[in-house]
C-alpha cells in the first residue's frame, strides 16, 4: 500500500480539497473555501498547509468569529445544503466565539466544519496565550463547549485519528435527516506530528446527497385527507422549494 508521509493538518486540507460533489448535474468542489482568523493553534501548522494549497481551497480571512459561523451557515443554506463551508480559529476567546454560530447552524440543520485550534495534547506548554485552564479537569477545554451545539464532535489526539474523524463528520454533514454543523478540536502538537497516510485516503471522492423517497402508504394518506377536505391547507418544512 502507498503511503505519504504528512504532518496531520496537512492531510486534514488535502483530503477536504478532494472532496467533490454533484449539484445540478455539475461537479462542484464539497468545500469551496475557508474563513479563518489564525492565532495559537492554528496559524503554525493548518494555516501552513492552508497557505499551501491556497489555489485549491481558498481562504477568506474573517474579522469576528461568530460571524465567520454565520456567514458560513448562511452560504450553506443558500446552496441547499449541498456545499460545506469551514471556519477556523485559535484557541480560546477565538473558539468560544464560534459557538453561538454553531448553534444557529445545529438549530436550522445547516452543514458548516468548524476546525478550532487545542490545547497541545502532551501539556507541556501549558498554558499558552489565550487558553481558558480548567485547573480540576486538564483535559477539558473550552472546545467542550462546543458538544451541545454540533452534530458531531471530537478531537484529534493523534494524527492516525485523522483517517475515521473526517470521513464520519462528512458523512454526518451529509445526512438529509441528521444534516448539521461538525467541529473538530485541532490540538497544536498534534496538528504538527507526521504520520505515513494511505495515498488511497486522498483521491478524488465525489458525492451526491440521497434523497430518501416518502413512505408510499403516508402519501396515500395524505392525498387522501386533502381531496377530503373542504379548504386544505399544507405546512411544509424551510426544506421545501
Amino acid at each position: 500500500m502507498r503511503t505519504l508521509r504528512l504532518t496531520t493538518a496537512e492531510a486534514i486540507v488535502r483530503y477536504l480539497i478532494a472532496q467533490r460533489i454533484v449539484i445540478d448535474g455539475v461537479e462542484e468542489p464539497l468545500f469551496p473555501g475557508v474563513i479563518a482568523i489564525f492565532g495559537h493553534g492554528n496559524v503554525v501548522s493548518l494555516g501552513h498547509a492552508l497557505e499551501t494549497h491556497r489555489d485549491e481551497l481558498p481562504v477568506w480571512r474573517g474579522q469576528n468569529e461568530q460571524g465567520m459561523g454565520l456567514a458560513a451557515a448562511a452560504y450553506a443554506k443558500a446552496m441547499r445544503r449541498q456545499q460545506i463551508m469551514v471556519c477556523t480559529s485559535s484557541i480560546g476567546p477565538g473558539a468560544t466565539n464560534m459557538v453561538t454560530a454553531a448553534g444557529m447552524a445545529m438549530s436550522n440543520r445547516l452543514p458548516v466544519l468548524f476546525i478550532s485550534g487545542d490545547a497541545f495534547n502532551s501539556r507541556l506548554p501549558d498554558p499558552v496565550l489565550q487558553q481558558v485552564e480548567h485547573f480540576g479537569s486538564p483535559s477539558t477545554t473550552v472546545n467542550d463547549a462546543f458538544r451541545p451545539v454540533v452534530r458531531f464532535w471530537d478531537r484529534i489526539t493523534h494524527p492516525a485519528q485523522v483517517l475515521s474523524s473526517l470521513p464520519q463528520a462528512l458523512a454526518v454533514m451529509l445526512d438529509p435527516a441528521d444534516c448539521g454543523p461538525a467541529f473538530i478540536g485541532l490540538p497544536q502538537d498534534v496538528a504538527a506530528q507526521a504520520e505515513d497516510y494511505p495515498a488511497s485516503f486522498f483521491r478524488t471522492q465525489v458525492h451526491e446527497i440521497a434523497r430518501p423517497r416518502p413512505d408510499r402508504g403516508q402519501v396515500e394518506r395524505a392525498a387522501l385527507a386533502i381531496r377530503a377536505a373542504r379548504r386544505p391547507v399544507i405546512i411544509a418544512g424551510g426544506g421545501v422549494h
